[in-house]
């Protein structure tokens, strides 16, 4: 797909591909003419809704009834806030009538005075009906013990509920003969390690019966499940209770009411690509699968209720029309996909934001939304860009006023309608990337990310229900029973024959796409090209590589294209994402020109002379300019690669063209000695425990090995314990954890003060109370914050190399907040030298 943006009387346009459409909203508010193309639907839906509509509807009222009766004129609804407007009215009304239809499947729970004996944090909520949040559910399996086989035994994950500290609960499992039940506790854990496993014994897919407690294969899980012989048993109900939440144990009345629920339509399609990763080894095959049958229920009343209020919205609009003294003799009766502007085309562009509600509704309604203990909330299907079994799932309330409500979808929609620019030409279609471009062009793009994320497989998901609404508004759009795939310009093995072939596809895809920018672009303007891809490196004959920014840069050099420089812009949205995936937080833009006509080539020593002069330096300011650490080894590629690109090629001693894996790999070397180095400016006390935890992380181990270590660092494990970073008994030592660190350090009183225990009570800080306290503890850390940011980035380093995205993600966010914290720490030193 394409994005193209430029000025109104100017030739110049930029091209990107499109998908989520930020390119293009940009250059619209910067009042730039806006095209946008993809072959993805849903991408270019979603650009019709932004940069296509808002401007067609711009600065008219309201049609609703409750708005018109206010006195407001025309001038008073600025860009498109009439229609956002509209969004909120006939959503609600939505919302109104999906629950008086299916209101009977999501019951209340009314507090007995019966509950309240047992639970006296109940008594204050006895005889009172309190609105469900969520049903939590453990998936079952009959018990692979012939004693107990007629028993479905759950699957849990975790039985807590809740870890906030002071508003711990948690489940029990309680076995009585036969059977089994749930109960609800408050209060922490007796045993807190034994409540966070659930029923799960090691990794992956392994489970114990809790009825005899052998053990549940995976093996045997994907068996039952393929025999359709996987259900489910609500282990928990979370109430609204007043500002806080309300545990309590399974309800046989609200069991019932979900067995109950009887969809009138499901999803057709299989899952394929990247959404059969592991759910079909499940069970799960087709998209209906993914959801229960009252979600099913909710969401397919919500997908003919947008019909319904797109009819109630156009006989409002022509009440409007009516009464509106216009100087044409009759109505604009075209719908919007040709033209139209009158209340047919009106009608019709409201029930899309009303689509896009219930499409942010299904990401909350579906059995792959899990419960997050911490916050105490509803996690979304999408996590992250993949589609992974969830164990003990939750069942949100879409009639509730809390997480995963269906009413959150349509303010959010208010909102984005409202922050639309609403001016200026601009059009959405669907069309291949190349057939915008023209000469003279300002390029800026945003390909592709090689095999990381199949967009088309994962835009099924929505696509779905989008189509079920709005087929008959853009029947050319959703002409097709699932997105289109087989043109998507990624490294999909399993569109291909094998890999090679994938990759081929991808590296002549990218490769025409990158000479058609070199030979229409401005030559008086550079290309910029935003890649927030990140891959798992790979050891190659070469050294560490990534296969896609290998073929990805392979790409772009063979089209005659330099780097020049390097910006990481923030531009990812991370806080959906699972907090312990490793998850890219910044687009890193590599800033391109066309290589000098004249430019010569270099031999291997000129080029490693060159990049061990320029990279290291470079890899300094980008760490001062707060990249996090998950970013910077992508980020590294540009000057690395600014250096590789400035010669008309870099060749051995052979006489052989050096690869662009060859210099990646040398770039990552130089890379992880820059980063090695920095080590030096770290006390001894640090230099022991960057060592230890690079083996053993927060794990015990023996004395004897610690104490080896410690003479090896110039330092002692008695000067490690009165440092307060390791514990020793009984002949065992580890290092501790950030949460079991004391709440009351200050380092100013610190009478050994290490790097170390700055990075893990920032973390403990940040992570327990957030930036402002964290940035007050970094104001009296005082100048040695900038050696703690380089300790946190080499931790990361060792976490994600390692596969530990929990810890990686602590030093993660530590970097990420850095800046945040050091204008908080420099703003509460102002303030008290003010007082002083």
């Amino acid at each position: 797909g394409t994005k193209l943006s430029g000025p109104k009387l100017c030739p110049n346009n930029g091209v990107q591909f499109t998908g989520g459409g930020a390119i293009p909203l940009e250059a619209q508010r910067l009042g730039l003419e806006a095209h946008a193309s993809d072959l993805n639907p849903v991408a270019v839906l979603i650009n019709k809704a932004m940069i296509e509509i808002p401007p067609k509807f711009a600065g008219r009222p309201p049609v609703n009834p409750e708005s018109r009766g206010r006195v407001l004129g025309a001038k008073q609804w600025k860009g498109a806030a009439g229609l956002a407007e509209d969004v909120r009215y006939y959503g609600r009304w939505m919302r109104e009538e999906a629950e008086r239809r299916i209101g009977h499947l999501y019951p209340k729970v009314r507090v007995t005075e019966e509950m309240a004996a047992e639970r006296p944090d109940l008594e204050r909520y006895a005889g009172r009906e309190l609105t469900v949040i969520a049903w939590l559910w453990a998936r079952t399996v009959h018990s692979p013990n012939p004693a107990f086989a007629e028993v479905e035994v759950p699957l849990v994950s975790n039985f807590m509920l809740s870890t906030k500290k002071g508003k711990e609960a948690w489940v029990e499992p309680i076995v009585k003969g036969r059977d089994y039940r749930f109960e609800v506790h408050v209060g922490p854990p007796p045993d807190v390690e034994a409540a966070r496993r659930g029923t799960k014994i090691g990794r992956g897919a392994t489970f114990r019966c809790v009825m005899s407690e052998v053990p549940i294969s995976g093996d045997y899980i994907k068996s039952e499940g393929r025999a359709k012989r996987m259900g489910a048993r609500l282990m928990a109900i979370v109430l609204e209770g007043d500002r806080s939440r309300v545990y309590v144990p399974p309800l046989v009345p609200h069991e019932a009411a979900a067995r109950g629920a009887r969809a009138a339509w499901r999803p057709e399609g299989d899952l394929v690509g990247k959404c059969r990763d592991q759910l079909p080894l499940y069970g799960y095959e087709t998209f209906a699968d993914l959801f229960t049958e009252r979600q099913l229920a909710a969401l397919t009343a919500l997908s003919d209720l947008v019909g319904e209020a797109r009819a109630k919205a156009h006989q409002d609009a022509i009440s409007v029309e009516r009464e509106r003294e216009r100087e044409r003799e009759r109505e604009d009766s075209r719908p919007l996909r040709d033209g139209g502007f009158g209340p047919v085309a009106y009608a019709e562009a409201l029930s899309i934001y009303l689509a896009f509600a219930v499409d942010k509704g299904a990401n909350y309604w579906s059995s792959l939304c899990a419960w997050h203990q911490s916050l105490a909330k509803l996690v979304s299907t999408f996590g992250r860009q993949a589609l992974p079994m969830v164990w003990d799932y939750t069942e949100a309330n879409p009639f509730s006023g809390q997480s995963g409500n269906f009413l959150l979808g349509i303010e959010q929609a208010g909102k984005a309608i409202e922050t639309m620019p609403g001016t200026g030409l601009a059009s959405a279609r669907q069309s291949n990337a190349s057939d915008y471009l023209r000469d003279n062009r300002i390029a800026s793009l945003d390909p592709p990310y090689y095999d990381n994320i199949a967009y088309a497989d994962l835009s099924d998901f929505f696509y779905v229900w989008l189509r079920r609404s709005l087929h008959g508004i853009f029947p050319d759009l959703f002409s097709t029973l699932a997105v289109p795939k087989a043109e998507e310009l990624v490294a999909s093995p399993h569109r291909h024959d094998d890999r090679k072939q994938a990759e081929d596809f991808f590296l002549s895809g990218m490769s025409q796409v990158m000479s058609r920018l070199a030979d229409h672009t401005h030559r008086s303007f550079p290309v910029t090209i935003y890649y927030a891809f990140k891959q798992a490196e790979v050891k190659s004959a070469v050294g560490t590589v990534s296969t896609g920014w290998e073929t990805f840069l392979d790409a772009v050099i063979r089209s005659g294209f330099e780097v020049t420089g390097t910006w990481p812009v923030r531009t990812e949205y991370t806080g959906n994402l699972k907090k312990t995936v490793a998850a890219l937080a910044s687009s890193i833009v590599l800033v391109c020109r066309q290589r000098p006509a004249d430019a010569r080539p270099a031999s291997w020593g000129e080029f490693r002379k060159a990049l061990q002069s320029d990279l290291p330096p470079a890899v300094v300011e980008l760490q001062k300019a707060g990249t996090a650490p998950v970013d910077l080894a992508q980020a590294a590629i540009g000057p690395g690669m600014a250096v590789f690109t400035r010669w008309d090629g870099v060749f051995d001693q052979d006489g052989e063209k050096i690869s662009v894996g060859q210099a990646l790999a040398l770039i990552n070397e130089i890379l992880d000695r820059t980063l090695a180095e920095q080590e030096g400016d770290f006390d001894a006390d640090t230099r022991w425990a960057l060592a230890w935890f690079t083996e053993y992380h927060f794990d015990e181990n023996d004395y004897g090995i610690a104490e080896t270590l410690s003479k090896a660092k110039n330092t002692s494990v008695e000067g490690l314990v009165e440092a307060g970073i390791l514990q020793s008994r009984e002949g065992r030592v580890r290092l501790l954890r950030p949460e079991e660190l004391p709440e009351d350090w200050d380092p100013w009183t610190d009478r050994r003060l290490t790097v170390w225990e700055m990075v893990h009570h920032l973390v403990r800080v940040l992570e327990g109370e957030g930036e402002i306290a964290a940035g007050r503890l970094l104001r009296r850390i005082g100048g040695s914050g900038e050696t703690a940011r380089a300790l946190a980035h080499l931790l990361y380093g060792i976490c994600d190399r390692q596969k530990r995205p929990g810890e990686a993600h602590l030093y993660n966010s530590l970097v990420i907040s850095w800046p945040e914290l050091t204008r908080i720490a420099q703003e509460d030193r102002g303030e008290r030298q003010a007082l002083f």
